[in-house]
């Protein structure tokens, strides 16, 4: 298990019975980097990841 598996785990647990839109992660997304700039990187190619998830890898 890697270390963020923990914080996977408590977004799910926290949020389990909750609807979340694209919109809300869109804006926490946001949020987190205005906070923390150094991760921008890592937040830009996970919202890439998750916008082409539905795509057929190649």
């Amino acid at each position: 298990m890697y270390f963020t598996d923990r914080g996977i785990e408590e977004l799910a647990a926290r949020r389990e019975d909750e609807d979340l839109s694209v919109d809300w992660l869109a804006d926490r997304m946001r949020t987190f980097v205005d906070l923390n700039p150094e991760f921008e990187t890592a937040i830009d190619r996970l919202a890439v990841f998750l916008a082409r998830d539905d795509e057929e890898d190649d």
